[in-house]
C-alpha cells in the first residue's frame, strides 16, 4: 500500500514502515612570520596621545591619515619598533588593485539590499564557486523579499539544496517573514538592527550594512583576519584579545563616509502594519492579499538605487579586503608578489596558526532504488525527521547497514566532507554492476535491509527532484549517476 501526496508517494508496504529517526579561514601551515608586536594597539603617528578604551578617537585618528602599532603599557618590556601604516596610502593601494583585479561576481555592483543579504548568507562558510551556482537560481525563484517570505519552507530548502548548512536557509526564510510582518517589508539599514534578525551575526550584519547601506563598519571574516595579522606580523593565537586587536585594526583602516541615503518608503510593502501570527503560517486569504502587494519589477531589497550615493568607500573597502585575502593573501603559499600592500606587510609569507583538529573518517552506504510506473521513473527517498539534529525534514537516499553490503560492488564511490568529518560513501544500485542474474532478488533484499532509523520512505518522481529539499550529498550522487539530468533508468540498463 502507498499513499501519494503531490509528486511524492509514501511507502507503507513491502514489510514494515520504518520508524522515524530522530569560510575560508587561516591555514595550519607555518611560515616566515615576521617580528611580532605584542599587545599592540593603534594610534596616530602624529599625535602623542593614545586613545582611551571605548572612545571613538582611534577611528577619528585613522581617518586623519597615519596609524601605527605601539607597544601596550602592559608590555613595556617589548622594545620592538612598530612599522607605521598610512591608512590613506593603504586604502589607495588596495582600491587601485581591487578595481583592476577583482573577480566578476553576480552580487557585486548591485545596491539591492535583498540581493546582498542573500549573497552574504550563502557565502557563510561556503566556497564562492558553490555560491555562484545557486545564487542566480535562488533569486529567480524568489526575486523579492516578499516572495521569499510567502514561500513554503520546503521550497526554500529545495532551492538551497547543495549549499549545505541548511539552518541558514531556514533562518533566512524566518527573517524574511519577520521583516514583512514586523517591519513593513523594510530590511534594517544598520549593523546593530540587522543583528536582531534570525541568522545574522556580527560579520554578516557588518557586510550587509556597509555594502548595501554604506555604514562605516569593518567586516572581519577569515580572509580579513589573515590580512590584518600578516600586516601586523602576528601569529594566530585565536584568543579574545587577538580578536579585539583584529577588529580595532580593521576599523582603523576603514575609510570614513556618511551613511548612504536610503529610501524609507519601501516599494515592497506599503506603510501598513501586518498582524503577527506567532509560529503559524498565513492562511490562503492572507497570502493572496500579501502577494497582491508584490511588485516583481521593483528592487528586491525595497530601496530605489537612485536614492543612494554612487560612492560607497566603506563597502568597497570591505569587499577589497575580503578579496585580497581570498585571492592573494592565501592561507598557504600566499601570492606576495601580487600583493598591493606588500611593502607595508611585516610577515611577507605564511604566519603561525593553531593546529587544526584532525578530520574524522566515517564510511556510509546508500541505496539507489529506481522503478518505472508507466512512463514515469521514480526514486526511493528517505525523509529525515523534523527533529533530526542535522538536516531535518530533508530527503536523502536510504541508508544501508554496512554489513548488508559487505562483498558487493558499489555503483559509485565518493568522498563528502561536512565540517570536520569526511564521509566515504558507497552507493549501491541493484543491476548496475551485478551481471550474474541476481538483480531480481537483490533489489527487495537491499530494500528490506534499509536501516530502521533511516526515516520515512517515499517514492518521488525523478523529474520532480529539483523541487524537493534533498541533501547536498544526495544531489551530488544523483548528478554523478546522471539521474537528475534525465528520467531514464540509465543506472539500471
Amino acid at each position: 500500500m502507498a499513499r501519494r501526496l503531490g509528486s511524492v508517494e509514501e511507502v507503507v508496504g513491502e514489510s514494515e514502515k520504518p520508524k522515524k529517526a530522530g569560510k575560508a579561514g587561516a591555514s595550519s601551515g607555518r611560515g616566515t612570520a615576521g617580528p611580532r608586536a605584542k599587545g599592540s594597539k593603534i594610534r596616530s603617528s602624529t599625535s602623542p596621545q593614545r586613545p582611551r578604551a571605548g572612545d571613538d578617537s582611534a577611528g577619528e585618528l585613522a581617518a586623519a591619515g597615519t596609524i601605527s602599532k605601539v607597544t601596550d603599557a602592559d608590555n613595556s618590556n617589548d622594545t620592538e619598533s612598530a612599522s607605521a601604516i598610512d591608512a590613506v596610502d593603504f586604502s589607495r593601494r588596495l582600491m587601485m588593485w581591487y578595481r583592476s583585479a577583482a573577480r566578476v561576481l553576480p552580487w557585486r555592483g548591485t545596491t539591492d539590499a535583498y540581493y546582498i543579504w542573500v549573497s552574504e548568507i550563502m557565502l557563510q562558510q561556503t566556497r564562492v564557486a558553490a555560491v555562484i551556482e545557486h545564487y542566480n537560481e535562488f533569486l529567480r525563484r524568489f526575486p523579492s523579499l516578499l516572495s521569499l517570505a510567502l514561500a513554503e519552507e520546503a521550497d526554500v530548502l529545495a532551492a538551497w539544496s547543495g549549499l549545505g548548512y541548511y539552518r541558514r536557509a531556514r533562518m533566512l526564510h524566518k527573517a524574511a517573514q519577520f521583516i514583512v510582518l514586523e517591519r513593513e517589508g523594510r530590511l534594517p539599514s544598520t549593523s546593530v538592527e540587522l543583528r536582531t534578525l534570525p541568522g545574522i551575526g556580527e560579520y554578516t550584519a557588518a557586510a550587509i550594512a556597509s555594502i548595501a547601506f554604506g555604514e562605516a563598519v569593518a567586516v572581519v571574516d577569515g580572509n580579513v583576519e589573515r590580512v590584518i595579522l600578516r600586516l601586523a606580523g602576528r601569529g594566530n593565537e585565536a584568543t579574545a584579545a587577538e580578536r579585539a586587536f583584529i577588529r580595532i585594526q580593521a576599523q582603523a583602516l576603514l575609510p570614513r563616509s556618511p551613511l548612504m541615503s536610503y529610501e524609507l518608503n519601501s516599494p515592497l510593502a506599503p506603510a501598513t502594519s501586518f498582524k503577527v501570527r506567532g509560529g503559524k503560517g498565513w492562511d490562503a486569504s492572507e497570502r493572496v492579499a500579501l502577494a497582491a502587494r508584490a511588485r516583481p519589477t521593483e528592487q528586491a531589497g525595497g530601496g530605489d538605487s537612485s536614492t543612494r550615493t554612487a560612492s560607497n568607500p566603506p563597502g568597497d573597502h570591505n569587499q577589497a579586503m575580503m578579496e585580497l585575502g581570498a585571492t592573494v593573501c592565501l592561507p598557504r603559499a600566499p601570492l606576495c608578489g601580487k600583493c598591493p600592500v606588500y611593502e607595508m606587510c611585516r610577515t611577507r609569507g605564511e604566519h603561525a596558526t593553531p593546529q587544526r583538529a584532525s578530520q574524522r573518517s566515517v564510511p556510509i552506504a546508500y541505496l539507489l532504488d529506481l522503478r518505472k510506473r508507466g512512463t514515469v521513473t521514480e526514486i526511493l527517498l528517505s525523509l529525515r525527521g523534523a527533529g533530526a539534529s542535522i538536516m531535518p525534514a530533508m530527503f536523502e537516499l536510504p541508508v544501508l547497514p554496512l554489513d548488508a553490503v559487505e562483498g558487493r560492488e558499489p555503483a559509485l564511490r565518493v568522498r563528502h566532507a561536512i565540517t570536520n568529518t569526511n564521509y566515504y560513501v558507497q552507493v549501491f544500485a541493484p543491476g548496475r554492476n551485478e551481471l550474474d542474474g541476481r538483480t531480481r532478488s537483490t533489489t527487495p533484499q537491499l530494500r528490506r535491509a534499509i536501516a530502521k532509523d533511516s526515516g520515512d520512505l517515499h517514492w518521488a518522481g525523478v523529474s520532480r527532484l529539483s523541487g524537493l529539499p534533498i541533501t547536498g550529498l544526495t544531489r551530488k550522487i544523483l548528478q554523478r549517476l546522471h539521474v537528475m539530468e534525465s528520467a531514464r533508468m540509465n543506472v539500471l540498463d
